[in-house]
This record gives structure tokens, sequence and C-alpha cells, in this order.
């Protein structure tokens, strides 16, 4: 790995990745919420700031992380290492984190999706998008909702809402997703329901 080539990761890790660490709570406790990732490092090759941010504040040597082929690129690859240590792993069962681009066919086909008795061990999915306004509207109810939200994630495929219903009714159990573009994004836990 060369480190003159990698792109630079945070500039004050312990702080900023304080800082990242409430603004995604605050994401994952109000579903649907647009949220701004300031600061967040320019991500390598086509991992978007907030794919970044999230990964640098999250991902660690006790989080295996897959990368779809998108995604999966050398710099990319040398970026996570070293600033995360998070190591990668062939297959997505083995992942605690994902980072994948919308459109694919299935999005979910494969991850853990934790046990009944460990929940908590079900994989958290950071899906790039073109935009987080935009595209299909969609009706999100769960908790940290008031009632219901309206959301418009621009780039998922058809078979994206249909495959969320049948997640969202394995909870306890299921994926979590973060939705990511530029430096903003909008988190979607297993608990909340999508009527597209």
């Amino acid at each position: 790995m060369s480190t003159t080539l990698l792109a630079p990761g945070f500039a004050d890790p312990s702080h900023d990745a304080q800082r990242l660490f409430r603004s995604v709570l605050d994401a994952f406790s109000h579903p649907g919420r647009i949220v701004e990732l300031r600061d967040a490092p320019v991500g390598p090759g086509t991992l978007s700031p907030a794919a970044a941010a999230f990964l640098l504040t999250f991902a660690d040597r006790e989080t295996p992380l897959w990368l779809e082929a998108g995604v999966d690129k050398q710099e990319v690859r040398d970026f996570l290492r070293f600033h995360a240590g998070a190591p990668l792993v062939p297959a997505r069962e083995a992942a605690a984190f994902a980072v994948i681009i919308a459109g694919g066919g299935e999005p979910f086909a494969g991850f853990a999706i934790g046990t009944d008795t460990y929940p908590d061990r079900a994989a958290t999915l950071v899906i790039e998008v073109p935009a987080l306004e935009g595209g299909r509207a969609t009706i999100w109810r769960g908790p940290g909702i008031d009632g219901e939200i309206q959301v418009a994630i621009d780039g998922l495929g058809d078979g994206f809402w249909p495959a969320w219903t049948a997640n969202y009714a394995l909870f306890p159990c299921g994926v979590d997703i973060v939705f990511a573009s530029g430096s903003q994004l909008i988190a979607l836990p297993r608990s909340v329901a999508v009527e597209a």
C-alpha cells in the first residue's frame, strides 16, 4: 500500500468521529431525515463522503466489511484498511457492514439478519444513491417518525421496496440501511415500514 496515494481520513480522528457519531445517531433516531455530515472526508474512488465518514466512524478491526464490485477498488480498500482497520471479506454473509451501489438486483440477499436471540448481529448496508430526493415517493412509518414522513430517494431499482417489505417482516431481525449521497445520508432501520 502506498500512503502517498492514500485519500486523507479525518483531520482530527477522535473529535471528528465523535461529532459524526452524533450525526449518524440523529439520522437513526429520525428515520427519513436528511442529515448533513459536516466536514466528511472526500472518499476515494466511488465512495461518497457520507459513506466514507460513516465507515470511518463505525468500522474497526472487529467489523468485517464487504464491498460490491462497483466500489471494490484498490484505493477504496487501502483507504478503509489504513484509516478504519476493518477487515475486508469476500462473502456477504461474513459482513457486519457492506457498501452497495443502488440499482442492483437483490440488495439484501445473503447478508446476516441476526437471530431472535442476537438481532444485533445483523448487517448494516451503506447504499450509494444518486440523490436523497427526486426519486419515487414513499411513505415511512415507525419508531422515531411523528406519524409518517414522505421520502423520495433516487436511483433505487423496482425490486428494492418489495425487498424492504420482506426485510421489515423479519423484525426484530433484518438488515439496517444507510443511504448515502454526497455528504448527506438517510437512515432506514429495520423497524420502519415503507409504503411504496
